[in-house]
């Protein structure tokens, strides 16, 4: 179910961001006239203007406004406040108008806004292909079985995922449970992170380890270890993310890298025998978490998302996959110039290098 969902969501998380890149003039420094001007925005993913952005008028927002309603905590604002402003460009702080730094107007800047109104109805866009995709009463049946399961939960859930720090734990700390003022809960992308943080936090909370790790790293390597080279194009995330996952893994003993053959340059992640032990209590939990979903009183609707989720996401293979429909980028966007992507990651990995749901 989590890899299920993972994938979907990171689907249409790549979709939404290419008809962004598309549509909005930006920087990046990869290629293209739009990295000529620091004027433009640095271009970010879905996450940053699910998390951020969106609560940020035209007209600007006072910042303690911005933190109540996001429901970010202090620690989230203090860190990605400056790339918004600072780094990425897409908002200014304005003088302190009150009697502390919280009474700051934070505004769009004249590319923020570009981008903003970009996004406000690009979910809405996205969806509508899904719709003619995969067909209206599917989408109609998988939003309903979302909200069904969802509404059973005794958490407040926030609305999209969070980005991963150094253990690459997703569960909500205490900031994230807040709940959020204007916040749109039918949307396709919110209904999936919501049922996804429901089930990755019961997996950590008992495991204490993240499922990111798991699903991406641990699951390849297996008993017989696997080449560190080829764990991007195995697991679908990039390899900024793979090498903060392997890194964990040597810190905690749970893994080494060595040699493949005595001489070689090339790496194999071997797991030690601790690391095969939590591999293999990793799986078992994740199938224990689905059986006991399927156990409650919903279970009506745990069974029909995971048939929903079964018949849009296929094999999650490129040559199988329905999900892969929608993901051939624009011959400009940045995913062009990158090696076509052949699976989709079994849990997302959103860092904080702008947000983008395979770690990129």
């Amino acid at each position: 179910m989590s890899s299920l969902l993972s994938q979907t969501l990171v689907a249409f998380t790549i979709e939404f961001d290419n008809e962004f890149e598309h549509r909005v003039p930006h920087r990046t420094t990869r290629h293209g006239p739009n990295t000529a001007s620091r004027a433009l925005p640095w271009l970010v993913s879905m996450v940053m203007w699910l998390k951020f952005l969106r609560f940020v008028p035209l007209e600007g927002i006072p910042l303690r406004d911005l933190y109540r309603q996001s429901g970010c905590t202090r620690d989230e604002l203090k860190t990605y406040l400056p790339r918004l402003t600072k780094w990425w460009g897409y908002l200014s702080l304005g003088p302190n108008l009150g009697a502390g730094p919280a009474d700051r107007m934070v505004t769009p800047t004249a590319g923020g806004r570009k981008a903003l109104e970009a996004w406000r109805p690009l979910t809405g866009v996205i969806e509508k292909r899904w719709q003619d995709r995969f067909g209206h009463e599917t989408m109609q049946d998988l939003r309903g079985a979302m909200q069904s399961l969802i509404a059973s939960f005794e958490m407040d859930l926030p609305d999209s995922l969070p980005i991963l720090g150094y253990q690459l734990l997703s569960s909500p700390g205490q900031g994230d449970t807040r709940s959020k003022a204007g916040t749109t809960t039918s949307t396709l992308p919110v209904l999936l992170a919501k049922v996804l943080l429901a089930f990755v936090t019961e997996f950590e909370s008992e495991l204490k380890f993240s499922l990111a790790i798991s699903a991406n790293v641990l699951r390849l390597a297996g008993d017989k270890g696997v080449r560190v080279r080829d764990l991007p194009r195995l697991s679908g995330v990039s390899k900024e993310a793979i090498a903060m996952a392997t890194g964990f893994l040597e810190k905690r003993g749970l893994a080494v890298l060595q040699p493949e053959s005595p001489g070689s340059r090339v790496k194999s992640l071997i797991l030690t025998a601790a690391g095969r032990r939590l591999e293999k209590r990793c799986g078992r939990l994740v199938w224990e978490i689905e059986e006991r979903w399927q156990a409650c009183p919903d279970r009506e609707a745990v069974v029909s998302l995971r048939s929903l989720l079964e018949r849009l996401a296929g094999d999650a293979f490129a040559e199988q996959s329905p999900l892969f429909l929608g993901l051939q980028p624009y011959p400009e966007c940045w995913r062009a110039s990158v090696p076509k992507r052949e699976v989709l990651p079994h849990y997302p990995m959103i860092l904080h290098r702008g947000g983008y749901p395979d770690g990129s």
